[in-house]
Formats: C-alpha cells, sequence, structure tokens
C-alpha cells in the first residue's frame, strides 16, 4: 500500500517537472521567438527600416517661409506645411499636457512602456493602450499608413517597436518629444506644432497658453474627429481630459483645472492657404522671385532648391502691421466705394461699362470668356466653339465675390456670362508704400481680394497715371531751368503747333472746366492741376528730357513716345514703378529701386542671398527739394487739401470715404491724378521717410464713374492712403515722421512765395481731366 503511494507520488512530481518543463520550454520558446521577431524585423525581413542616415536626418518636406521685417511669417509656401521648432520653443506646459495625457512614464522607459503593455495584454486594451509617444513617433514618422489587415497591423507594430528602440537610443527624450510635436499633423494644412499654433490661435508655439496647449494635444487622438473647426464641442471636451490628465499627475492643481475647463476655446482661425492671410499678392510675388532665383543658383551638388519642401527662409521688407493698415484701409473704402458705384449704376443701361457701343462691349465679354478657366478646360476636352459658348449662357449655382457682406460671398444663381459682367463691375485698387531712404517696401495691396481678384496691379498692371505724371515735368523744368514755384506762366489757351516733336496736327489741351485766368505761379499751378501750364512746361524743355528723367527713376519708357501730350499722363505706368520714381524725390534726387528681399537662408541658417541696395543719382538735392514744395502746394490748397480737413464736403463724400476728415497737420507732399473719362484715380503721398503710392478704378477703362466728383483720385484714391497714415500714425513703435522735408544747404531757388495765395475758398476741388 505504502509502495503504491509512493509510486503515484513520484510519478505525479515526474509528472509536474514535465509540465514545468513544458511551460518554461513554452515560455522561452515566446521569448526566443519573440526576440527572433525583433531581430526579423531589425534584419528588415518583414520590410525596410530606416537606415541609419534615415534617423539621424529624417526626410521630411519642409515649408519655405517669409519672415516680414518685423518677424512676423506673413505666408509660407510648401508641399507640407510642415515648420521645425525647437525643444527650447515649446513651452513647459504643452510638453506636460502631451505626457500627461499620451505617455506618462516617458521619461522612465527606452521606447517600450512594458508595464502598459502588459496592461493592454491583459485588458485587451479596455483600460488603455500601450503606445508610447516614441512608438507614436516612429509609426508617423517613418512607416505608412496604418493597415487594417490584422496580421500586416501586427507586424508594422513590431516594426514600430523595433524603430521606438532606435530612436531612443540615437535622441534623447527632448528631441523626441520635439520630433513629435514637428510631424503630427494637426489639419487644416497645419503640420507640426509651429504651424498649428499659428494657424489655430494666430500665435507662435512659444505664446501658447496652457488651455490652449491642452487643445492642440487633446488633437493627437484623432485630429479628424478633434478638428476645432469642424467639431468644436468635441474638441473642448477632449482639452478638458488633457487638463484632468494634468490635474491628475500634478502638473497642475485641481483648481487651475477647474478654472481653465470653464473657458471657451477662444480659436482663432487664422488659415495659411496661399490664397489666404496678409500680403497676398506680395506672397505670389516672392514666389515668382524664389522660382527663378533658384534656376539661377543651384545648390552645391547641382540640384535646385524647391521652394514647397526645402524649408528655407525669405526675409522680406514688408511691415506686418503696415501691410495689415494698408489692406484694412482699402478694404474700408472699397466696401463704400463700390455701394455709391452700384447705386449709380442702377439706371445705366449698360452698366457696369459707361461712354462705349454694345458692339465694344461685346468685344469686352467675348474676350473675358475666352480667358476663363471653363473655356480652356471645354477646349480640352474637344467641345465645339457652339457648345462652349452655349454653356456660357446656362444657369448654374455659384458664389460670387461681393464687398456687401463680412463673408465677401454670396449664394446665387446665374449663368457664368452674366457672372463675368458682374466681376467686371467690381472696382479694382492697389496700394505701395516704400521708405524712400532704404528702397524697402512696407506694404504691397496688389488688389481687392486675391481669391477672385489675381491680376497684381502693383507690380504687372499698367494704368494711365493723368496728373500724377505733371511733376516729373516740373521737376525737370527745376532742373533744367532753374525755375522756382514762383515763377509764374499765363493760364491761358496753348497751343503747340503742327509739325513739332512729331505732331500731326495742333495740340491745345484744355483745363478742367474750361477754366482760365491770367497769371499764375508753378506752385498754384500745380496744386490746381492747370493742363494749360503743364504744357507751356513741357514745350519749354521737351518731351524727350522728361522721359530720360523717368527712365532714370525706374519707369519703363519703352511704350513712352516722345509727345508732348505725355505731360498730361498719357503714358501707362505701374503702381511700383511710380513710388519707386516719386522716392527719388524724398530721398534727394537719389534714386534707389524698391528692395522687397533683404536675404535668403536655407534650413539651416546659411545665407544663401543678401540684397545690395540699387542706387542712382538722378537730380540735384535742390530740385527735388523744390518737386517735394511745389506738390506740398497741393495737401495745402489743391486737391489734396481734404487731408487737412479744410474741404467740406458733401454727405455722400463722408459716407463713402472711411476717417474722414483726416486733419494732418504735419508735411504731406503729393498729387492726384485723374484720366479720362474718370477711369483711373491716382493719389502720391510722401512724408520724409514714407512714399505711398494709391491707384483705383475699373477693370476695363470703360468701367468707371459717371461724374468726375466720385471719379476723380482725390475722391477714389486719396481717402485710402488718409486712413492707411492715420494708422501708422497711430503706431508710435512705427517712427512715420512727421518732420519737415529735409532743406539742401546753400539753397538758391526761392520757395516761399510771399504774393502766392489761395485763390479758392477752400470749398471745392477742381476736377482733373486730362485731355
Amino acid at each position: 500500500m505504502a509502495s503504491t503511494k509512493r509510486t503515484k507520488k513520484k510519478k505525479t512530481q515526474d509528472s509536474n517537472k514535465k509540465h514545468a518543463k513544458t511551460v518554461w520550454m513554452i515560455l522561452g520558446g515566446g521569448v526566443l521567438l519573440v526576440v527572433l521577431i525583433f531581430l526579423f524585423a531589425s534584419w528588415g525581413l518583414f520590410g525596410s527600416l530606416p537606415d541609419e542616415t534615415s534617423l539621424e536626418n529624417p526626410e521630411k518636406d519642409l515649408a519655405t517661409q517669409i519672415v516680414s521685417t518685423d518677424g512676423k511669417v506673413i505666408g509660407k509656401f510648401f508641399k507640407d506645411n510642415r515648420t521645425p521648432v525647437q525643444y527650447e520653443d515649446l513651452p513647459d506646459h504643452l510638453v506636460n499636457a502631451l505626457i500627461a495625457t499620451e505617455d506618462v512614464r516617458f521619461y522612465d522607459h527606452a521606447g517600450i512602456d512594458a508595464k502598459g503593455s502588459v496592461r493592454a495584454l491583459a485588458f485587451l486594451g479596455t483600460k488603455g493602450g500601450a503606445s508610447t509617444i516614441t512608438q507614436q513617433l516612429a509609426k508617423q514618422f517613418f512607416t505608412d499608413q496604418v493597415s487594417k489587415n490584422k496580421f500586416q497591423r501586427g507586424i508594422q507594430k513590431i516594426k514600430e517597436w523595433v524603430i521606438a528602440t532606435r530612436l531612443e537610443r540615437r535622441y534623447t527624450k527632448e528631441e523626441i518629444i520635439t520630433m513629435y510635436f514637428n510631424t503630427y499633423d494637426f489639419l487644416n494644412l497645419a503640420i507640426g506644432i509651429e504651424s498649428a499654433a499659428n494657424i489655430y490661435f494666430d500665435k507662435p508655439p512659444s505664446e501658447l497658453t496652457t488651455v490652449e496647449s491642452a487643445m492642440l494635444v487633446g488633437m493627437f487622438k484623432n485630429s479628424s474627429l478633434y478638428n476645432p473647426v469642424r467639431n468644436p464641442v468635441g474638441v473642448k471636451n477632449r482639452r478638458n481630459v488633457v487638463l484632468a490628465q494634468m490635474a491628475k499627475y500634478d502638473f497642475i492643481t485641481e483648481e487651475v483645472k477647474d478654472s481653465l475647463q470653464a473657458l471657451p476655446l477662444n480659436v482663432k482661425f487664422t488659415p495659411q492657404d496661399h490664397d489666404e492671410g496678409i500680403a497676398t499678392y506680395f506672397r505670389e510675388y516672392v514666389r515668382n522671385y524664389m522660382k527663378e532665383w533658384a534656376k539661377e543658383n543651384p545648390k552645391p551638388d547641382g540640384s535646385l532648391y524647391n521652394i514647397d519642401s526645402d524649408g528655407m527662409k525669405v526675409f522680406v521688407t514688408i511691415d506686418s502691421k503696415m501691410q495689415e493698415y494698408a489692406e484694412e484701409a482699402v478694404t474700408a473704402h472699397m466696401i463704400n466705394l463700390q455701394k455709391e458705384f452700384d447705386a449709380q449704376n442702377e439706371k445705366n443701361k449698360i452698366a457696369p461699362f459707361r461712354d462705349i457701343t454694345e458692339e465694344e462691349i461685346d468685344g469686352i465679354m467675348n474676350s473675358a470668356m475666352r480667358r476663363t478657366d471653363r473655356w480652356r478646360e471645354m477646349e480640352k476636352q474637344g467641345k465645339s466653339k457652339e457648345d462652349i459658348i452655349g454653356s456660357f449662357k446656362k444657369k448654374t449655382k455659384m458664389r460670387i465675390f461681393t464687398w456687401a457682406n463680412k463673408d465677401r460671398y454670396i449664394d446665387t444663381i446665374m449663368t457664368p456670362m452674366d457672372s463675368l459682367r458682374y466681376y467686371k463691375s467690381i472696382l479694382r485698387a492697389a496700394l505701395m508704400s516704400m521708405d524712400p531712404t532704404t528702397g524697402e517696401v512696407k506694404a504691397w495691396v496688389g488688389g481687392a481680394d486675391y481669391k477672385n481678384f489675381k491680376y497684381d496691379m502693383v507690380k504687372t498692371g499698367q494704368r494711365q497715371i493723368g496728373s500724377t505724371f505733371k511733376p516729373f515735368v516740373y521737376a525737370t523744368a527745376i532742373d533744367q531751368m532753374h525755375m522756382s514755384p514762383c515763377d509764374t506762366l499765363p493760364n491761358t489757351p496753348y497751343t503747340i503747333e503742327q509739325g513739332k516733336y512729331g505732331l500731326l496736327k495742333p495740340w491745345t489741351p484744355k483745363n478742367s472746366g474750361g477754366k482760365y485766368g491770367d497769371m499764375m505761379n508753378l506752385k498754384e499751378a500745380l496744386a490746381q492741376s492747370v493742363n494749360t501750364i503743364t504744357a507751356r512746361l513741357i514745350d519749354r524743355v521737351g518731351p524727350k528730357p522728361v522721359i530720360d528723367l523717368i527712365e532714370k527713376m525706374g519707369v519703363d519708357i519703352s511704350d513712352v513716345p516722345e509727345a508732348p501730350s505725355i505731360a498730361l499722363g498719357t503714358p501707362d505706368v505701374t503702381l511700383y514703378e511710380m513710388v519707386g520714381a516719386y522716392s527719388t524725390f524724398a530721398n534727394e534726387g537719389v534714386y534707389i529701386k524698391p528692395t522687397l528681399i533683404t536675404r535668403i537662408e536655407d534650413k539651416n541658417g546659411t545665407v544663401l542671398f543678401q540684397n545690395v541696395p540699387e542706387t542712382r543719382d538722378v537730380i540735384s538735392a535742390e530740385t527735388a527739394y523744390v518737386t517735394l514744395s511745389l506738390m506740398e502746394g497741393v495737401t495745402q490748397s489743391g486737391s489734396g487739401s481734404r487731408l487737412r480737413g479744410t474741404w467740406r464736403g458733401g454727405k455722400l463724400y463722408k459716407e463713402i470715404v472711411t476717417g474722414y476728415p483726416y486733419d494732418f497737420k504735419n508735411p504731406i507732399a503729393g498729387k492726384t491724378g485723374t484720366t479720362q473719362n474718370n477711369s483711373d484715380g491716382w493719389f502720391m503721398g510722401i512724408v520724409p521717410n514714407l512714399v505711398t503710392g494709391v491707384w483705383v478704378g475699373g477693370e476695363d477703362r470703360a468701367t468707371h464713374f459717371g461724374s468726375t466728383r466720385y471719379g476723380q483720385g482725390a475722391t477714389m484714391a486719396l481717402p485710402i492712403w488718409g486712413s492707411y497714415m492715420k494708422s501708422c500714425y497711430k503706431n508710435e513703435e512705427l517712427n512715420i515722421s512727421t518732420d519737415r522735408f529735409k532743406r539742401p544747404k546753400n539753397l538758391s531757388i526761392i520757395t516761399d512765395c510771399s504774393e502766392y495765395k489761395n485763390n479758392g475758398d477752400g470749398d471745392e476741388i477742381p476736377d482733373e481731366f486730362d485731355y
């Protein structure tokens, strides 16, 4: 009996040993299998892994940044909108929010959280996953998108573990966190924390508050689901979960958590689309400039820079605040001006056109139709001309631009041809502002709305310049004939005979309204924009010297005829050229080419380009000063006098002008310009350290006001200048000068005409028709 028991006990012990051995073999085999799987993964048997170089230098497309002179990123060029930041740029509460929510043992593991992994296996993920920050970085930085196949996903997970351990060996914890923030896609073209902070809160990461950081960290769970633009309620709830995690792990107190959870999201959505943001027209100019620059300046290895992915920095002269003021001034005035323009067209049967025939209108519209994307696309599809034209006559749903509401769009139903005509009725505007002493362009508004009107009226668009050309004629007379603002000429009809300057017939320009008089000095003549006196001056000096002058001032003269009529502003000139030319007067007779880009750096901060200002002497400092003195008369008693608040316009005028009266007290030189039929309105305004030009008009010259009261430069363009300058002067940090213009030593030309007095009553502004 006892022997039998001993035998059974021995058998049981042997069986237990066998089972234990089996268990240990299974466990050992499992461990060995796991080790082998990791080894196979690291050897690339399950698919390629990043090599050593890739780990050291992860290849990611980096956005090129456009940096304003005051240090603000005003735009980017990108394939992926990613701009890397350093760990020092990340506020502590942002890092703490990430750790508390995603990986609280981040500083204690080497890439894989063993405790978290065991918990995840034991509870099948119901009590949280085990993916560490390092693993998440590996998944989004080095591997493809997550597979829906469970086996493939398992293999991918193993590869992530291998990569995570490699990352931990090669990088510090701070570097891993930085890479994680730099690579995550926060949606809405926000890749990386720098873009996300700017797009969702209009600030750099370093300025994020705790509650803002919590919102962005909350998006790591699923940015598609927790999208602040589309799901603000869900995002707020997720943000509050992050704040609760921060309190749980003592990064913030319970009291702070409760107060922060009660706050609204306060998202300030600032898209960084190519069509959005400030200085859109200027940014497009920079894009084209950079493309050409890249072709001519290859990398050391001979390859070309890619402005959409090489992470360069383009430092520009634009001041972000001045740019904002310029855009605000343009928008505010154009809203009111467009309202008046539309009202005046209600009874115009051929609106928005005037003074042309139906045949001419058909020509304009047919030309516009052929320039559309619709026409080009249908042509590519092989559609017949008749089918294409027919499609322009079919009504369809569409969104169109409008100044009438804040969204700038309305939904409507109309034919494509009607929409083309509608867009012809929208007035356009442009502004450029430049420091004449350095050539730096401070503001650039190429149009009213870049999304809808991409044609840049600063650098590309050429328009007749009207009376803004007259100062060049006066400057030539001063420079060549030593004339003074106090010299007088007869304000009577004047004819330049046939044959002179190649004229085919006599030329007798008329004054606006047929107003003539006796003798008038030059200062008053320019202030009143008297055509007959300007004609006398160009006849004295000849057209050729005037043309030579503007060429030295940066104006393209290839299409400027050597004819006396140019004195009244018949040439087509860009606003860019006009501001550069006028800056010569403010810069003591020295032309300095407008500077837009100061330097270009690669992603490592190496300077690739440094601007060298291009300057040349054009006229003497004395001639420049005397010309400025003449133009001061324009703002003292002429068409620019409303800048002083002395013009008592009518109710209608005040309704369309923002910021009037301007009531400037400081010296201002300027000149208004209005072309034939009120097609173009100009104002060029100068203070010692800022020259600003404004143009307003329709896309077509036949789109214009029916009266000079609204169509003249003093009404269309000058108010934008006045509103812009008021904003600039309010910001004392800009240091916009209120001083007098610098008077040359030993000035030999008299500029203070004691006999000069304002012949007008201050109530009316003379019309500025240029014949």
